[in-house]
């Protein structure tokens, strides 16, 4: 089974762009972050035409996460508990049954948290938090679990460019990697890790100064599987050919290969 994870940066915008890669690589998952919609703009029908069944946790102009699947979702949660004031759409989770049993899927845009040493980057800590909570709980269910999506976290030095320039970033800070890590310490494994080692391969280019060209980017979109998902786990890969499409995400897909 092959479960693909892409900020879209815009879903219409971007929706040839979203329906070329999905048509050509032919994920039976696809978790979509800032699509940009609220739900009733999302264009589910396009993706339904390919064989999909749609999730959506919209918001107008920002944020927003969808879930397609050629399975049929047997439960979603569109909501991250732990702030009930917490009206940002950034999660969606959604359990789906496969020839192996259950999958669990969490698909998230984690706050971006800049400036640091503001109020935005003290709600993407607590948001880290509260996703550490949720992970800890499903884990106990011993199940196949993917948590997918843009990060907004650059876990190691080798996963960015040039680290002295981040060094005060929200997406690069200690305390930003030490959540990180604090989810990975739960159980969970980094499945691009899992099958690569070599450094500078990202999944983000910033759309100024030529960055893509220049080979400029950011590791930030993960793939964190739970162990029973881990021990499944065949293949990990970032298209970077997207980005150098017309009218680009800034992001890539990132897509695993489980043997579920």
């Amino acid at each position: 089974m092959k479960i693909a994870s892409w900020n879209i940066n815009g879903i219409k915008a971007r929706i040839e762009a979203a329906t070329t890669w999905i048509k050509a690589a032919a994920p039976d998952i696809a978790c979509l972050q800032e699509i940009k919609c609220v739900d009733e703009a999302f264009p589910r029908e396009m993706f339904e035409e390919l064989g999909y069944n749609v999730a959506v946790h919209g918001q107008k102009g920002f944020n927003g996460v969808a879930l397609l699947s050629k399975l049929p979702f047997d439960e979603v949660r569109p909501r991250l508990a732990g702030d009930p004031d917490d009206v940002q759409a950034r999660y969606l989770e959604a359990e789906i049954s496969v020839p192996s049993g259950a999958l669990r899927l969490i698909n998230i845009y984690l706050p971006n948290g800049n400036p640091f040493g503001t109020e935005k980057f003290v709600y993407k800590l607590a948001w880290m938090t509260r996703l550490k909570e949720r992970v800890k709980t499903l884990l106990a269910n011993e199940e196949n679990l993917v948590v997918a999506g843009d990060f907004n976290v650059i876990p190691a030095p080798e996963d960015v460019y040039n680290p002295n320039v981040w060094m005060d970033d929200a997406l690069f800070r200690p305390e930003t990697r030490a959540h990180f890590q604090a989810l990975l310490n739960l159980g969970l494994t980094d499945a691009f890790r899992a099958c690569h080692d070599e450094p500078h391969r990202y999944t983000f280019w910033d759309y100024q100064a030529g960055a893509f060209q220049k080979n400029q980017g950011l590791r930030i979109d993960h793939l964190l599987l739970s162990p029973q998902a881990a021990d499944r786990l065949q293949a990990c890969e970032i298209d970077a050919a997207p980005r150098s499409w017309e009218k680009p995400s800034d992001h890539v897909p990132i897509t695993a290969e489980l043997a579920l």
